[in-house]
């Protein structure tokens, strides 16, 4: 084996420029198989990583009931109202650990003079619990009748830094769309979460939010489910009671995040999977390199095949030192290939910072797997035409 090693390696070193050729043609095709999967694992992860950080025991309900478009309410669906008073009712659910009735607009929040149009949530004293999201310094509103919420805020970190400098802000107040309150607690840096920054924002009790904002209904239910096991049955129960509360129809859309990263990890997957192949086109073209390589090889070497047969080498020895010969420029151009993949995912990871780019290690060695079976797949049918040639009539040939 060594000894066919060592006769490929001759071969190759003795053409440099085609071998070169042949495995940039490789190399090619596995460094994109390494960009764009790294980029669509990277998405992937990206994503998984932004839901879970709110939990997987999460739960929401959207008024609507989501048709075909998947929107609740918003392209076809029939939309009803979501209450307190439903709010109230899931916290009686068997299984169900939390529930935070949840509506949200924008409004200008100010004071000292300053101020900044932002998402202001309103929600209740359980926010925190739901949302797997800390309050850093003070605390919450304490909890209460959800009808009757208290003039309190808790402001996101980036929100306080542009409203109060670094002067502390718990005990201020603060104007939202022209209403006082207090500032009763800063929740901790969570930074951006699919475009939206959650740190520009204010919370209040959702009473004051559906006042400033004339509304009547909830925009959204979340509640957390105390035991993963029985997500379903639990999910099944929300449904049910929900049914019955608004005259036997399901004009809601339930939502749990366990589904929902369920779906983005299929699709990140398929979408992975989809950008591999088609970057494996550059690969089936540096094997058609190969393969044309070798067939050249054949023709210039026939001399040689002839004179190793006439010395007692078998066909199937010939075969194998063409197979050798093209298995090793498959695997160096593999290498190179890896090696420059690895680097442009270094190199994105460095000029774009927010580009998520990961690189499993599966993926690298199956690319080199991958390289070495296609330059197999391109020497076959050179080495038996080698294999195949009379040793007679390949000595006669110039």
């Amino acid at each position: 084996m060594l000894e066919l090693i060592r006769l490929a390696v001759r071969a190759i070193v003795g053409h440099r420029l085609r071998s070169v050729l042949s495995m940039v043609g490789i190399a090619i095709g596995i460094a994109s198989v390494i960009l764009l999967t790294s980029i669509g694992e990277g998405t992937r992860v990206y994503l998984i990583s932004q839901f879970t950080q709110f939990g997987t025991n999460l739960v929401a309900i959207n008024p609507g009931k989501a048709e075909t478009m998947g929107l609740p309410g918003a392209l076809g669906g029939t939309t009803h109202k979501l209450t307190i008073d439903d709010s109230e009712a899931l916290i009686r659910i068997p299984g169900v650990d939390e529930v935070v009735p949840v509506t949200f607009g924008m409004a200008r929040v100010e004071a000292g003079g300053r101020g900044r149009s932002v998402i202001v949530y309103g929600a209740t004293a359980e926010a925190p619990e739901v949302w797997k999201w800390d309050v850093q310094v003070g605390s919450f509103w304490p909890p209460g009748d959800p009808r009757r919420g208290p003039a309190q805020a808790v402001l996101g970190a980036k929100l306080k830094r542009e409203l109060f400098g670094n002067e502390s802000a718990l005990g201020e107040f603060v104007k939202i769309a022209g209403a006082r309150y207090r500032v009763v607690g800063l929740m901790e840096p969570k930074g951006m979460f699919l475009g939206f920054d959650l740190d520009d924002s204010a919370w209040i009790p959702v009473s004051e939010a559906m006042r400033i904002f004339n509304l009547e209904e909830l925009q959204e239910i979340d509640l957390t489910i105390n035991n993963s096991q029985v997500l379903d049955e639990v999910i099944e129960r929300i449904r049910v009671t929900l049914t019955e509360r608004h005259d036997g129809k399901e004009d809601f859309t339930i939502t749990s995040q366990a589904a929902m990263l369920e779906v983005f990890d299929n699709i990140m997957n398929i979408i992975t999977m989809g950008v591999g192949a088609i970057a494996g086109i550059s690969l089936l073209v540096g094997a058609i390199g190969i393969l044309t390589m070798m067939w050249i090889a054949v023709g210039e070497r026939t001399q040689e095949i002839g004179l190793v047969r006439s010395i007692g080498a078998t066909r199937q020895q010939v075969q194998l030192v063409f197979l050798t010969e093209a298995a090793a420029l498959s695997t160096l151009g593999g290498l190179l290939g890896v090696g420059v993949g690895l680097g442009l995912c270094a190199l994105l990871r460095t000029a774009i910072p927010g580009l998520p780019v990961e690189t499993p290690v599966f993926y690298v060695v199956v690319a080199v797997v991958v390289s070495l079976a296609m330059g197999l797949a391109s020497g076959v049918t050179p080495a038996r035409r080698a294999a195949g040639l009379d040793p007679i009539e390949a000595l006669r040939a110039e």
